[in-house]
């Protein structure tokens, strides 16, 4: 049987690190976790700003990949360097969804889908989807 970690020793990959929730996050756990690295993976849609975390991206613990989450071969790539998943990436914004469903359920649907598949054919026992009521 693998070894447990603890969470303050993994390299955790956060999607949608440049958003709110997630830059918050990210900020977070290398404040409080100074062992802790982590690899951002966001699109750089209109809710990412990477000015929410520009206070640490000299921070050889961080790591920013500008990438999308339904990109499978990207996402296998990732899975091979981390331990845990903390997944916040979404498409939200009730008004947006009207214009374009079509792109929500791509990111929210597919995308999730897309993480869970890599996670299935990996060692990583950490998994946490972090949502909102607009998903």
């Amino acid at each position: 049987m693998a070894e447990e970690r603890r969470i303050e020793d993994l390299t955790l990959l956060v999607t949608g690190g440049a958003g709110f929730i997630g830059s918050n996050f990210i900020h977070y756990m290398l404040d409080h976790y100074p062992r802790c690295k982590i690899i951002n993976l966001d699109k750089l849609t209109y809710a990412g700003n990477l000015d929410n975390l520009k206070d640490v991206e000299k921070d050889p613990r961080y790591e920013f990949i500008q990438g999308d989450i339904r990109d499978r071969e990207l996402v296998r790539n990732i899975f091979k360097r981390v331990q845990g998943v903390v997944h916040f990436a979404a498409e939200t914004h009730v008004d947006r969804s009207i214009l374009d469903a079509g792109e929500f359920v791509l990111t929210d649907v597919y995308g999730t889908f897309v993480l869970l598949e890599a996670l299935k054919n990996s060692d990583i026992k950490l998994f946490i989807h972090v949502s909102t009521d607009e998903v």
